[in-house]
Order: structure tokens, then C-alpha cells, then sequence
């Protein structure tokens, strides 16, 4: 979650209990943004052994903000603790995924191990991607949200996928200003929803279309980011739909919503599943881009892979070509 959407919700007279935990998420999340730039970068020079499939390592932080202890690992019975059972289940699910969906071996594509930190003091009342793990917080009580993150696949989903970016695109990731940002903000949101569509055999005509669904106390709204609706999941929402609604200077989780909805408009346009053309469009598209793409960049990136995957006047390109038009990148 974004740092700006932390500090609203910590404002909120209705989170004056969990206020203290909200605001320090929030400099944690600000601070591993720039974090995840540099680790990106050096991610290109690291190996990784070859992959014998799923290796996920779960560890328990009890609210303290390091690594924790060793909860639970690959194969081994289930933990006493409910959130690393959640977070080992929701990490295999995204590892299924890309390894039998998009033909993607782990976050670097060659088995890299998925390591886990929950109940994280580090990132309380969030989930963040810290360059080399996903860290899951605890649900602070009287705070703004009923369930905790480690429950939540798409949330783990998106974190996993910043990870996949600094390793997919070219020259370590996306930058995390600007336009490139919203891009990276928007791609973990789109691919973590189709982690969820898939997990749920959904069509994409009768899929949620949210991230974060039933996170929060319904007071405060239904999810944390619309695809479907941008501007409309919780009552914080600033995201706009289209380019006419593009905040300069403004925050990436906010600007997201614009290739959020390209990519739910070209998703139930071409119908079926998202996870049979449009997401493995949007996938090929990432090798195409650069650290600081911006969004007609990004879209012609994903107008040249449905090219690639699909051949030149198919209909495929025009769909995802219209589905940009109508949100006035192209």
C-alpha cells in the first residue's frame, strides 16, 4: 500500500488507535521504494542455482522489525501460526501461476527461493516488496482493516510481481517516479488480480476487478484499488480512470489507475479468462520496456506483444490498441 494512502487512513478519526502504526508503515513503505531501485540494479548480477521447483521459507517477526525466525519452509507441516500457513499457501499459489501460466520459474526466472517475513514490525498494517522478500505486517487493532495482508493472494501477488519487474525489465526494473512508477504499480496490480482470477477459475466478464477485497472495514470501503472503477474502492480513492484525470507530480499508486483500466478494458474485451490472452500480453510486453517508460511507451510495448504473440492486424492488437485509446494514452 502506498505510503500517501497510509497516511490518509491515519488521519481518519476512526483509525486514532492504530494511528502510530499506520504512520510508521508508512516511512517504512516510502523508504523501501527507493530501496527496491538500487536492489533492482543489482539484482542483474546475481545467479541463482538451478530450480528443483517451489522453495518458499516463511519466517516469523513477531512485530520486531528483523528477518524473524524460521516459521516454515518447502514442504514441511504446517506452522502453529495461521498468517505464515497463509503466506506459504499464497506464495505457492503465485508460484503456480507464473511457472504453469506465463512459463516464469520464480520471481527471477531461474528458481530464485521465496522468502517471507509475517507479523512484520517492519511493515505493519501493509505488505511491501523489500528488493529481496515480501514482508507482511500485523493487523493493528481498532486500525482500518479486518483482515490481515497475508490472507490476501492478490496482495501477495502484487508484492511478489515488484519483484519479477526488477528482474523482467530491462536494466533492473521500473523506476518508482513518475510514470514508470504508476507502470510498476499498475503491472503488480494487474497481474495480482489475475493471480486471484486464476486461483478462482474466474471469467473475466464476472471477475472482482480489485485488489485487496474485503481488507477493509466495510466503513472505510469494499477494496484498495479498483480496476474495474478507479476512484470508487475506498472512500480515500484518488485514482483516475483516464489521462484526463492524470495527477502531475501525483503519488504512483494514484496514476496506476489509468493502465489499471487499459488493461481491464483489453481483459473483458477479448473475454474468456485474463490469464489466456491478456495477461500473457501485458507479461511479453515488460521485456520491451525501460526503467522510465512512460505510459505511451508502455502501451505501445503491449500493442507490440500482442503483435509478437497474435501477428500484426489481429484482433488482439486492436483491442489492446482501443483499450489505451479510451483511456487517452494513444
Amino acid at each position: 500500500m502506498s505510503p500517501a494512502t497510509l497516511r490518509r487512513l491515519a488521519l481518519h478519526p476512526d483509525c486514532a488507535g492504530a494511528r502510530d502504526a499506520l504512520l510508521a508503515s508508512a516511512e517504512a513503505s516510502a523508504t523501501l521504494a527507493g530501496r527496491r531501485s538500487v536492489l533492482g540494479m543489482l539484482s542483474l548480477s546475481v545467479t541463482h542455482p538451478p530450480s528443483v521447483g517451489r522453495r518458499r521459507e516463511v519466517f516469523d517477526a513477531a512485530g520486531a522489525k528483523g528477518l524473524g525466525s524460521l516459521a516454515r519452509s518447502e514442504g514441511e507441516p504446517a506452522a502453529l501460526d495461521p498468517m505464515a500457513n497463509a503466506a506459504y499457501d499464497a506464495t505457492g499459489t503465485t508460484y503456480d501461476f507464473y511457472a504453469s501460466v506465463l512459463r516464469r520459474d520464480s520471481i527471477d526466472g531461474l528458481g530464485m527461493r521465496i522468502e517471507t517475513t509475517v507479523n512484520s514490525g517492519f511493515a505493519p498494517d501493509n505488505a511491501m516488496w523489500s528488493g529481496s522478500r515480501l514482508l507482511l505486517g500485523e493487523r493493528t487493532p481498532k486500525g482500518p482493516f479486518v483482515r490481515c495482508f497475508a490472507t490476501a493472494l492478490d496482495v501477495v501477488a502484487h508484492e511478489i510481481t515488484h519483484g519479477v519487474l526488477q528482474y523482467a525489465v530491462p536494466g533492473g526494473g521500473l523506476s518508482h517516479e513518475g510514470q514508470a512508477g504508476a507502470l510498476a504499480e499498475s503491472w503488480c496490480d494487474v497481474l495480482g488480480c489475475v493471480v486471484l482470477q486464476w486461483h478462482r477459475q474466474e471469467v473475466a466478464t464476472a471477475a472482482e476487478w480489485a485488489i485487496g477485497g474485503g481488507l477493509l472495514d466495510p466503513g472505510f470501503g469494499a477494496a484498495l484499488r479498483s480496476l474495474a472503477a478507479p476512484g470508487t474502492a475506498w472512500i480515500g480513492d484518488d485514482q483516475p480512470s483516464d489521462m484526463s484525470g492524470y495527477v502531475n507530480g501525483g503519488d504512483p499508486h494514484t496514476n496506476s489507475g489509468i493502465p489499471n483500466h487499459a488493461f481491464y478494458l483489453a481483459a473483458t474485451a477479448l473475454g474468456g479468462r485474463s490469464w489466456e490472452k491478456a495477461a500473457p500480453i501485458w507479461y511479453r510486453a515488460l521485456a520491451l520496456l525501460t526503467p522510465r517508460a512512460t505510459f505511451a511507451e508502455a502501451a505501445q510495448a503491449t500493442v507490440d506483444a500482442a503483435t509478437l504473440l497474435y501477428g500484426a492486424g489481429s484482433l488482439e492488437v486492436e483491442v489492446v490498441t482501443e483499450a489505451w485509446q479510451r483511456v487517452k494514452v494513444l
